[in-house]
């Protein structure tokens, strides 16, 4: 695999301390698969364009300018110039105003990540920067401005390298309690079989290798299928639910039984292994009401 190629630079400060470091783009949008309009009589590609729907004429981009709808078909225009003059001045320094617990910080929040790597010269305070964040459990958020946008950007260690995270402004993220959601009752003994379910399908940490785009490998194959010649077929889509409701606690016990036969195939055991007895519901429920 090629070795990162830097997209800018950045100074980090912490109180006195400044650190100059490379910017690298943590994600790669080149795995991606994307697909162009042709023109299906031809396959030519197509070209967008712009049309009046006031005069039904084309519009080319010199006669174009921006609006803002202020009510129904109403717009206040905006010249290029006086939108370039909101725009936020790119700083090239992210200046550290406070340290958080990174766990205080819920993922809903996350938007893009980069790098940082230290400049030269710049390899010690970076190494101190990093090992302080570890052992201190915390991040550091600042501000970022860069393409005339003013980001919220937090940096925390990941392994030996800083990573700086962008953040979602509070404006932009809806509250959870938004979302209606009924509150039923929950039994003890469905809860105990869910807990057990859940201890099953326990990992030590999360792995990403263990999850691979099935989507992307199955797009390749019939490109690949396509540029040679041969046809594809098409397979029936799988027939939907058919929307009854199930029986919870037998649904509950037939995913453990499920969970731990798939383990210890896993593990080598075989299919024929049997697996792990399944407490009855009225033990359950008679074990929880003792509690």
């Amino acid at each position: 695999m090629a070795a990162a190629r830097s997209i800018g630079s950045l100074t980090v400060s912490f109180g006195l301390v400044a650190i100059p470091v490379k910017l690298f783009s943590a994600t790669q949008a080149g795995n991606a698969i994307s697909f162009n309009l042709l023109h299906k009589t031809c396959g030519s590609r197509l070209k967008q364009q712009y049309v009046c729907q006031k005069e039904g004429v084309l519009v080319e981009r010199d006669d174009m300018v921006k609006g803002y709808e202020f009510a129904k078909d109403q717009y206040v225009r905006f010249s290029p110039e006086e939108i370039k003059a909101f725009e936020e001045v790119g700083t090239h320094a992210v200046e550290i105003s406070e340290f958080v617990p990174i766990e205080s910080i819920d993922p809903v929040y996350f938007d893009k990540t980069y790098y940082l790597a230290p400049d030269k010269g710049a390899a010690k305070p970076y190494a101190l920067l990093v090992e302080a964040l570890r052992q201190a459990g915390r991040c550091g958020v600042g501000r970022w401005a860069a393409r005339g946008k003013g980001y919220l950007v937090i940096l925390r260690p990941m392994g030996d390298v800083l990573a700086m995270q962008q953040l979602h402004y509070a404006a932009d993220v809806r509250r959870s309690n938004e979302v209606e959601v009924p509150k039923p009752e929950v039994k003890p003994a469905e809860l105990k079989l869910a807990q057990q379910l859940i201890d099953q399908q326990t990992q030590p940490k999360f792995d990403p290798e263990t999850y691979k785009d099935e989507l992307h490998a199955r797009l390749e194959g019939a490109i690949q299928k396509k540029v040679e010649g041969q046809e594809i077929s098409v397979a029936e889509p799988a027939p939907e639910g058919d929307g009854k409701v199930i029986d919870l606690m037998e649904a509950l016990r037939a995913s453990l039984e499920k969970s731990e036969k798939a383990r210890a195939e896993a593990q080598g055991f075989g299919p024929r292994k049997a697996p792990k007895r399944v407490e009855e519901p009225a033990k359950v429920a008679r074990k929880a009401g003792k509690r």
